[in-house]
């Protein structure tokens, strides 16, 4: 994929340089007129050395250490404003001493960001973020994201590196844990949602942090899932999926953004002026502060995309990156670059601007200690009600797989046992980011089940198979058994891509051994990724997806076995049969021989596994059943756009309460393309009385339907397939509408999934 080329504009004056950068989004209020003043006093008054000083973040320690590399030499560096932020720092009390030196000694008394990975929270662990998203329901994103920021804040934290919005369609890449998924459209709700979670209405106000989207490019689309590898997708894949959730968050105000490791198309996203100041701060006027990835800066070098670093230095400042993450390159060799090519100080005017104004909007101009409460942060961090909201977070995150023949819920008493090392394993629950967490907090499945009979059976990273004789013997002795099967904390996360996504270690063994038994087997899968399961899950009759749910796991998971809790999540990431069929995803373009069950016809399918996903992007279930009627569609027409309300009835008539997630999937084909079979432009999470009829309705814009080709986006007039259903592969209303005339959209249009869908229920 090549983008189109363009021109780098260079501000003409300090002062309007400064005035230009404080709007972070289109819809983000404009920087008060005299912080934008000072920051062009400040810009005018700054040597070049303490200009680069800003453009530099500095490790303060490591994650398991913070602050542990805040010595005399890192205490000089901010002296001298060489440094303009310190990541992998917290604490309220040590944090303001660190703000006083910048504020009080510092040539300029410019106040530093503190900044750290609160992914799923700080103290309070929430369940992983490929969870929160199978809630389908944002709200649960947004309120895990509020006290991660409540939580951050009190703790003297400015930043986090969150949320991780790559769109991700091969389970093998790790950090599939930290998304929200393999569709453009939930991403965007789901990223929208917890960028309004952390930095709330106003930055300035109370428990407010900044957010980070990241990683900017095709993160999640590297080859093999191989973390780190190059991208090489069509601009219209690119614009069509995996920069739609930052097309969205960039449209809701999202304070700062990040560039990926890995190249697209041969140009990595950190060098990359296309993209970065093209796309983003050109096309969508985006001119929130943009960040390295660690080290990202200098790894140009390794990439072969430059020879020197100050080579790196200057390109990746070209392409608009503002701040480098502790590789130094900035500060040790921007200023060769600099002196090689003086027009590059415009643009470095343009880079600490911008930082500035981060710094402005956060209010620590006007109060730098307004972060940090060390009284709040005695009381605050895994307080009685966090751990409440993570404890609804985990129950709504659930998602029931199968469950044949009624197995649960569990009945009161039935002798169960409970077997499998996941069961106790409380670092799992945490995730690979657990922020300050710590399993000490966290209650596993083991102590939430109490009275049941437990054995360990076997570890996923263990060879031991010594355990499966006493989980056998506790199987013999039981009504039935819950098996706790998948991988532990360390085999998802960053760098940790696997070629096989079955089970790690013997637990295939101790799964034959367990159907030997003959008692009814209902599996609890805890992991960071859909894995291949369908050899694994052969004759079980109920499978409840539970991933890593925070530091509630255990209760919320051990409630919805015994129909305390109704789950109720759905997939946001099909789950592939067996690992070849990667990468797999719902939104697949029709092809000339589809996928045919008759393997004596040529057709797209492999000739070894079943068609398609062993479970669908969408699917889950509950205790409760629901049935889809009174299709209706209204179109009102608005110059050459249309509007639409699609609305039908959900009634549940099972014989308990449950909650229906709604999805709205739409089919918008195009002259000369081949478009998606379907696509998700809508969903709502509908809670039902047993025996109660609810109406939802979903209101589409035209502009939903626009594809990008040469010329932009681009609405096709015609027909537009309508499903709505409980999954993508589970539609039970269908219909259709008619786009009137074909017409174009701006280059800086929210366009496609972008777009949210407002839906009513009454």
């Amino acid at each position: 994929m090549e983008l189109r080329r363009r021109e780098v504009l260079v501000a003409g004056t300090l002062l309007a340089a400064a005035i230009r950068f404080p709007a972070f989004a289109q819809s983000a209020p404009a920087l008060p007129r005299q912080h934008a003043e000072r920051i062009a006093r400040l810009i005018a008054a700054m040597s070049v050395e303490e200009k680069l000083g800003q453009m530099t973040q500095v490790a303060g320690g490591r994650q398991v250490a913070l602050n542990s590399r805040l010595d005399a030499a890192a205490l000089d560096r901010v002296r001298a404003g060489r440094i303009g932020s310190f990541l992998h720092v917290a604490g309220g009390e040590p944090l303001r001493e660190l703000q006083r030196v910048a504020v009080e000694e510092s040539p300029h008394g410019i106040p530093l960001l503190f900044a750290m990975d609160v992914v799923h929270g700080y103290r309070t662990i929430f369940p992983v973020p490929l969870a929160l998203a199978a809630s389908f329901d944002p709200a649960v994103a947004e309120e895990a994201a509020r006290v991660a920021a409540i939580e951050a804040a009190v703790s003297g934290l400015h930043w986090t590196f969150a949320p991780m919005i790559d769109i991700a369609r091969d389970a093998r890449w790790g950090r599939v844990v930290e998304g929200a998924g393999e569709d453009p459209y939930l991403g965007a709700r789901i990223a929208v949602a917890q960028v309004q979670g952390f930095q709330t209405a106003d930055l300035a106000g109370r428990d407010a942090v900044l957010a980070c989207a990241k990683h900017l490019g095709a993160y999640g689309a590297g080859m093999g899932g191989r973390d780190y590898d190059t991208a090489d997708v069509s601009e219209r894949t690119l614009r069509e999926v995996y920069l739609q959730p930052f097309r969205a968050v960039a449209a809701a105000g999202v304070g700062t953004m990040m560039t990926a490791f890995n190249d697209l198309a041969g140009v990595p996203t950190t060098g990359n002026a296309d993209l970065v100041r093209g796309i983003l701060r050109d096309e969508w006027n985006y001119q929130g502060l943009v960040v390295s990835d660690w080290n990202a800066v200098s790894e140009l070098i390794d990439h072969g995309a430059a020879s020197t670093p100050a080579e790196a230095a200057a390109l990746a400042l070209r392409a608009s990156v503002d701040m480098d993450m502790t590789s130094d390159t900035y500060a040790e060799h921007l200023g060769t670059a600099l002196a090689n090519d003086p027009t590059l100080l415009p643009l470095v005017d343009q880079a600490v601007g911008r930082i500035l104004a981060t710094k402005a909007r956060l209010g620590l101009f006007d109060d730098p200690y307004r972060f940090g409460d060390a009284v709040r942060e005695r009381t605050v961090l895994g307080s009685a009600d966090h751990r409440a909201k993570a404890r609804r977070a985990a129950e709504r995150s659930l998602v029931l797989l199968r469950n044949e023949g009624g197995v649960l819920p569990l009945t009161a008493g039935a002798r169960v046992a409970l077997v499998g090392a996941l069961a106790d394993d409380a670092r799992s629950t945490l995730g690979s980011w657990k922020a300050r967490g710590v399993q000490e907090d966290s209650v596993t499945l083991r102590t939430a089940m109490g009275d049941v009979t437990y054995a360990p059976g076997v570890a996923p990273r263990s060879d031991d198979e010594a355990g499966i004789p006493a989980a056998v013997t506790a199987a013999q002795n039981a009504d039935v058994v819950v098996l706790v099967l998948g991988e532990d904390f360390d085999h998802s996360g960053e760098a940790r891509s696997r070629a096989d996504i079955t089970l790690p270690g013997p637990q295939m063994a101790l799964i034959a051994a367990l159907r030997e038994v003959g008692k009814p087997i209902v599996v609890v899968l805890m992991n960071g990724r859909p894995l291949a399961l369908e050899a694994a899950l052969d004759g079980i009759p109920a499978v409840l997806e539970t991933w890593f749910a925070g530091n509630e796991a255990g209760p919320a998971i051990a409630d919805a076995l015994y129909g305390r809790v109704n789950p109720a999540g759905r997939l946001p990431m099909g789950m592939p049969r067996t690992s070849g069929q990667l990468p797999l995803f719902y939104a697949h373009p029709p092809t000339g021989r589809p996928a045919n069950p008759d393997l004596a016809v040529d057709s797209a399918r492999y000739h070894d596994t079943d068609i398609g996903p062993l479970f669908a992007f969408g699917h889950g279930l509950g205790y409760a059943s629901f049935t889809y009627a009174d299709l209706a569609l209204d179109t009102h027409l608005d110059g050459q756009k249309a509007r639409y309300t699609v609305g039908c009835t959900i009634t549940n008539d099972g014989r308990v309460a449950g909650d229906e997630v709604v999805q709205l999937y739409i089919r918008a084909p195009a002259a000369g393309l081949a478009r998606p079979e379907r696509e998700l432009r809508g969903f709502v999470r509908v809670p039902l009385d047993s025996g109660q009829t609810r109406r939802v309705s979903f209101t589409l814009t035209s502009d939903q339907f626009a594809h990008w080709d040469d010329d932009g986006w681009q609405v096709a007039p015609g027909r537009v397939d309508l499903m709505i259903g409980a999954s993508s592969a589970d539609i039970r209303l269908t219909g259709a509408l008619a786009v009137p005339q074909a017409y174009a959209l701006p280059a800086d249009a929210v366009a496609g999934a972008a777009l949210a869908t407002p839906v009513t229920v009454s």
